[in-house]
């Protein structure tokens, strides 16, 4: 093995929920579904922004990226948790566990800044209407979604490429549904001080900083709601921003108090239902709330569907 001089560990033991193995076969059941569901849900919204050409502006390309985002984030958690519980204890290689490791804080980390880029789309939509196409114009939306895609790459190079290079001596037991940062340091055999202070600091820019951000941008958002003249457009404007800022505290929220402090007090069965909020309720709300209630958005799968149905009528 080419980290011997390093490490004793070869692989890991995903344990996963093996603690109640009387819910094994439910919750597997579940989580199926919702894998299903947030798999269908997000294609969906992927495949009508990219049929539909009326939909291609910055608001519904930024919905279109999220999915993208949510399908890949599922994709790399749930296929391994499903086999977890469906054998009770499996194992996973060292590069497996750290090739999940990455993916994980690729994909969250692109989600983080998204949705602060997200928002601040909405913010210049609604409070600054009239210079909106200029603020919100084509390079800059480019720039915003690279932005975003490139920095989820770094916060996932520097994290794991550090995280890679700690001594694993035993035991090779990680008390989680996934290779998730803060489960694999349990089991460092080394002082991992200065990484806990990184892992602090780079949280507090990653999660903590756009979500302030955010919440400013709907604080500002809510105001320009006020003035409205209209109640129904009230009342609607108000049920999107809550549903929205539902979404982002889960995901933010729980994303936080795992990663700000890796080696945090919280027992092993919290931080997997935290875990779970960010990395399977969200995906699987985010089509729901940002998506799917939208006007446009039905609008435009209507439409296809009719299309569709004409085709296979003709």
């Amino acid at each position: 093995m080419k980290r011997q001089n390093q490490s004793s560990v070869v692989e890991f033991i995903l344990l996963g929920f093996s603690n109640f193995p009387e819910l094994q076969e439910q919750l597997f059941g579940v989580f199926l579904i919702i894998y299903l569901a947030t798999l269908m849900g997000n294609a969906i919204i992927i495949f009508i922004i990219y049929l539909e050409k009326s939909l291609h502006v910055p608001m519904y390309l930024f919905l279109q990226n999220l999915s993208v985002v949510d399908v890949s984030f599922s994709a790399v958690i749930m296929p391994e948790m499903l086999v977890v519980l469906s054998t009770e204890k499996t194992l996973i290689s060292f590069v497996s566990c750290f090739a999940q490791m990455y993916f994980i804080l690729f994909f969250g980390g692109t989600e983080c800044f998204l949705l602060g880029v997200m928002a601040y789309d909405r913010f210049a939509a609604i409070c600054h209407p009239l210079s909106y196409p200029m603020i919100m114009n084509k390079s800059v939306f480019i720039k915003l979604v690279i932005f975003s895609w490139v920095s989820g790459i770094l916060v996932a190079t520097v994290q794991t490429t550090w995280v890679f290079s700690f001594p694993f001596c035993g035991p090779n037991e990680i008390n989680h549904i996934s290779c998730e940062t803060p489960a694999v340091l349990q089991l460092v055999c080394a002082d991992t001080f200065l990484f806990e202070i990184y892992a602090f600091t780079g949280t507090i820019l990653i999660t903590v900083v756009p979500f302030l951000l955010i919440l400013l941008s709907y604080i500002r958002i809510l105001f320009a709601i006020l003035r409205m003249s209209s109640r129904a457009r009230r009342q609607k404007a108000f049920s999107t921003c809550a549903s929205h800022l539902t979404s982002v505290t889960l995901f933010y929220g729980t994303a936080s108090m795992t990663y700000l402090q890796p080696k945090s007090g919280y027992s092993p069965e919290t931080k997997k239902l935290m875990s779970l909020a960010y990395s399977l309720l969200t995906p699987l709300l985010n089509p729901l709330i940002y998506s799917l209630r939208n006007s446009e958005m039905k609008r435009a799968l209507m439409k296809l569907w009719r299309r569709n149905v004409d085709l296979h009528t003709v």
